[in-house]
């Protein structure tokens, strides 16, 4: 099945007509006959949406709005509301309560097909971004909204630049935005010349083919990286059911199908900005988790989480076409005694600075990862002994060049590191397991390492390789 909807109606025969329509659609769909019943329905089916009716036994859908944005249970839970009149002030007044759209009676199947799997569309990608509650709360995304927050952009695209431009006048005792314009067949090429809009509103003519080919707008933004995650609302000066269910379905975010009205538009364009704006704050919050996942917090190196299947990746590709490389351990000589003199913030301070020399001498071919306390594992692409050789003492060179400084009030120290060294000679590693291959040269390296600090450190020792 495509989703669970809830219908909301008073009158048997609308719910069981609607369910005829969406099960036939194949969604599953249960139903409640007022606004008592549909909250707990909403609490036991946990509906992906919920359609209701405008009035109802016991109250009106925007009670039933306010009620399930009152319950941390249902609050995320979509509504669409049936309209009987078609006046604007009824439509604000219900997008304001928290329906997420209205759709005016009598209904047009194609637009309400359309409107619904646009709905369900953003829930199930919303519900990829869901975090407890609390977390949220941690993340600051569950915060009401800011009203020193910065200021949204919203472009009007239009091919009447005379409209958008009356039209952006009205908006501004409604709208703290910054409003800009562009026609239709420019709409890319105007993108490049100032900064991107949260927000676009296509303003399509009351002509039908030239609306047919105003969509193309839509699936061009979709595709561009820069304004793929922009809110697109489409405002049909005629309506066009046909029309408007194209538009969701290409990826339009919202639709107006009655024509220009201020208040109403200034909503829907505050709704998807603070949407744009949550869904840009969970992307960035997961890209810090992905860094936090594969990069030592303390050094900024990668970690051993990242830096064993980098190991095997290699492995894989000098099978595939060949070529060698080298693998070395570096660990810092009498590190313990630093920290142990000195105390730990010393210590972290060498492992920094150590880091940041290792950054200076390596190439950005190089991998370098921070797999231990102070120890540390370099991938190198080497197509020869020497070359490798020679990657090992620049290492050694550039930790040991200098002395590190210290925080006040200890005078810098000077630091060394011992190497052991492995070489993968595709030649002789012809096995398909190639994490085997990897963790054969950390051995060979490790043992290396341990015969260069027997014998003296501050050296390079090259292991046997790996069979």
């Amino acid at each position: 099945m495509q989703g669970k909807i809830l219908i909301v109606d008073s009158i048997a025969t609308n719910r069981i007509v609607m369910k005829v329509k969406l099960t036939a659609a194949c969604y599953t769909v249960v139903q409640a006959s007022c606004v008592k019943n549909a909250l707990t329905m909403a609490e036991i089916h946990m509906p992906d949406l919920v359609i209701c009716a405008m009035t109802l036994s016991d109250g009106e859908a925007a009670d039933l709005c306010r009620a399930m944005g009152r319950n941390p249970v249902t609050r995320q839970i979509c509504v669409l509301a049936l309209q009987g009149s078609g006046d604007a002030a009824s439509r604000v007044a219900l997008l304001k309560s928290g329906a997420q759209d209205v759709l005016p009676k009598p209904l047009d199947d194609t637009l309400l097909l359309g409107r619904v799997r646009s709905l369900l569309r953003a829930q199930n990608a919303d519900a990829e971004w869901q975090l407890r509650e609390d977390t949220s709360r941690a993340l600051g995304l569950a915060e009401p909204d800011n009203p020193y927050a910065e200021q949204g952009r919203t472009m009007f695209v239009c091919a009447s630049p005379g409209t958008a431009h009356s039209w952006a006048i009205q908006m501004r005792p409604h709208l703290n935005q910054q409003i800009t314009q562009a026609a239709p067949d420019t709409l890319m090429q105007t993108l490049q010349k100032g900064a991107l809009p949260d927000t676009f509103v296509l303003i399509l003519p009351a002509d039908r083919e030239p609306a047919q080919s105003m969509l193309r707008c839509i699936a061009a933004l979709r595709a561009n990286a820069q304004t793929r995650h922009a809110g697109v609302l489409v405002l049909q000066t005629k309506p066009d059911a046909e029309i408007g269910a194209s538009a969701l379905d290409l990826g339009a975010d919202d639709l107006m199908t009655a024509g220009f009205e201020p208040a109403e538009l200034s909503l829907r364009l505050k709704a998807m900005l603070r949407r744009k704006r949550i869904g840009e704050q969970m992307r960035a919050t997961v890209r810090t988790g992905l860094r936090a996942a594969v990069n030592d917090p303390l050094t900024g190196l990668y970690n051993r989480r990242y830096a064993m299947p980098y190991l095997a990746q290699m492995a894989a590709r000098a099978r595939d076409n060949g070529a060698s490389f080298a693998v070395m351990i570096a660990d810092l000589d009498h590190f313990k005694r630093i920290n142990d003199k000195f105390g730990h913030a010393s210590g972290d301070a060498v492992l920094v600075e150590v880091s940041d020399r290792l950054r200076g001498c390596l190439r950005k071919t190089d991998m370098v990862a921070r797999i231990g306390g102070e120890e540390f594992l370099i991938v190198t692409p080497a197509p020869s002994l020497a070359q490798a050789q020679t990657a090992a003492l620049r290492v050694c060179d550039a930790i040991s060049s200098s002395p590190v400084n210290l925080p006040p009030p200890h005078a810098p120290v000077s630091v060394t590191a011992s190497i052991g060294m492995a070489l993968c000679d595709p030649e002789r590693h012809p096995a398909k397991d190639c994490d085997g291959i990897g963790e054969a040269l950390l051995a060979q390296a490790d043992k290396a390492l341990y015969a260069a600090k027997g014998r003296g450190r501050n050296q390079v020792k090259l292991g046997r390789p790996a069979a």
